[in-house]
């Protein structure tokens, strides 16, 4: 295989662009035919099948080419089947939401539990619109309460609202992957938290050849987890010359992309949609630049 520092295919940031398949279905954005740039993909984009579709789309309105390859899956995790039943014999003040992720599996657990009646507290705009339909159709059983000033677990546990004179309940359903940052620092300030890690992240389980190596040449990688980004660490492990840019979706994917050594890593003040395509065209700027000449 030919080095992966020498400079990778880069296009144009302009349209026109149209949809292709891929092997297996997989989607991507390249030149119409007509152009005369060659069609490799400007960026990855990694979220588990099913779940890509938003930022396809955002990178396309850019004019942006894309090639959908998933590296994490979800699973259960070891207290999903406990949920149901807390929701059903207790109340608690909070429900703390981090992620689309968790607030699937939260809807899930409270349909089975016959809807009860809760206020919930989600991290940023992202986790939010996973509650915009079940908002609607609850009929005030399900409410929306509160979202920090900057969407990250160590900010919502520093604003989160506690009752004056009384121990605040907290039930947070989670990652069993995520840290502890959150129950910390909510316990800290007096909180009384119940954390059920009721899904956990996997690595997909094989990957096609053919996308990998299109993958490997793509200018940029764009990643929306800690547990994405360890996966390709994974996948790369015997591809020591790959230093492409990291485009992340917040600051908390960022720092676990620095910390297994990725040098070229972007992301965005304040994670979401919106930031994380800014990140991701800054990263491809940035490699444009270093290989214009």
């Amino acid at each position: 295989m030919a080095s992966l520092l020498s400079p990778s295919p880069f296009l144009s940031l302009q349209p026109p662009y149209h949809h292709c398949r891929l092997k297996k279905g997989v989607p991507c954005l390249v030149r119409d035919s007509s152009s005369p740039s060659n069609s490799s993909p400007q960026v990855v984009v990694t979220r588990e099948s099913g779940k890509n579709k938003q930022i396809i789309k955002a990178l396309e309105k850019r004019g942006i080419s894309s090639l959908e390859l998933p590296l994490i899956q979800h699973a259960r995790g070891p207290d999903f089947d406990r949920l149901p039943c807390l929701l059903t014999d207790k109340s608690f003040d909070w429900i703390i939401i981090t992620s689309p992720q968790a607030a699937s599996v939260f809807l899930e657990a409270w349909k089975a539990a016959c809807s009860p009646k809760v206020k919930v507290g989600v991290v940023g705009a992202g986790t939010a619109r996973i509650f915009d339909e079940p908002l609607q159709a609850s009929q005030g059983a399900l409410h929306l309460a509160f979202t920090p000033s900057k969407a990250t677990g160590k900010v919502l546990a520093s604003e989160l609202p506690d009752n004056v004179g009384k121990t605040s309940s907290v039930l947070y359903p989670a990652s069993l992957k995520a840290s502890n940052e959150i129950e910390e620092g909510l316990s800290r300030r007096g909180f009384d938290v119940l954390r059920l890690n009721t899904y956990t992240t996997v690595p997909v389980q094989s990957v096609d050849a053919t996308l990998l190596q299109q993958a490997l040449s793509a200018p940029v990688l764009s990643v929306a987890s800690p547990s994405a980004i360890r996966a390709w660490m994974n996948l790369i492990q015997n591809e020591k010359q790959w230093s492409n840019n990291v485009a992340c979706i917040g600051e908390t994917t960022a720092s676990a992309a620095r910390r297994l050594g990725f040098k070229k890593v972007y992301h965005p003040e304040q994670p979401g949609l919106e930031g994380w395509v800014d990140s991701i065209v800054e990263a491809l700027t940035a490699h444009e630049e270093l290989h214009r000449f």
